[in-house]
């Protein structure tokens, strides 16, 4: 999938979606962060929000970031209304403002295990692994290498062009599929 045909898709998700004013968070985020003192967070497809506001309100610095222009846009008008001084208005200023956290990125040894760790043994149920092994896979596949490197992830380019890319944009298609509205029914 380019990553034109992953903004269109991506903006037609959030675009289907109704907007919310209180997104919620995901369960494993709230379990996992709960006790942690607030530090600086960078959610990378923040969607409609529900991890970045719960991590603000928490007293967390975040930075969210989302592929779909739809989905910065409603995240930006969420901040606004909850009181965030100066979220970033568009792809250009929220690109710059993710730049800055670069030097953050290289992290300890003990967070790029972490990480690292998440990516090869997920906290899923058996049967959700293998789908979320091809969404992780293609997600490296397009990481930059100084991002995967510190990570201690190959590039294996045959593989991924053979087996990764096809494999993913067949699970996109699926997941577009299976979140296409029916259609309405005839004569309505």
């Amino acid at each position: 999938m380019s990553s034109t045909d992953a903004v269109t898709f991506w903006d037609g998700v959030h675009a289907a979606r109704p907007a919310t004013d209180s997104p919620s968070p995901n369960v494993r985020l709230t379990e996992t962060v709960a006790e942690l003192p607030p530090g600086d967070a960078l959610d990378l497809g923040c969607g409609n929000g529900g991890d970045a506001l719960w991590l603000a309100r928490r007293g967390w610095r975040v930075t969210a970031a989302d592929i779909s222009a739809v989905a910065v846009e409603r995240l930006t008008a969420l901040a606004r209304a909850h009181g965030v001084p100066d979220p970033p208005h568009d792809r250009a200023e929220l690109a710059a403002r993710i730049a800055a956290y670069r030097p953050e990125l290289r992290a300890t040894r003990e967070a790029l295990d972490a990480a690292r760790f998440i990516l090869l043994h997920p906290p899923l149920p058996w049967p959700a692994r293998p789908p979320y092994a091809v969404l992780a896979a293609n997600a490296v596949a397009a990481l930059p290498p100084w991002a995967r490197s510190p990570l201690r992830l190959p590039r294996v380019p045959g593989v991924e062009e053979v087996c990764v890319r096809p494999a993913g944009k067949a699970l996109t298609r699926t997941i577009r599929w299976a979140m296409t509205p029916p259609p309405p029914p005839a004569g309505s």
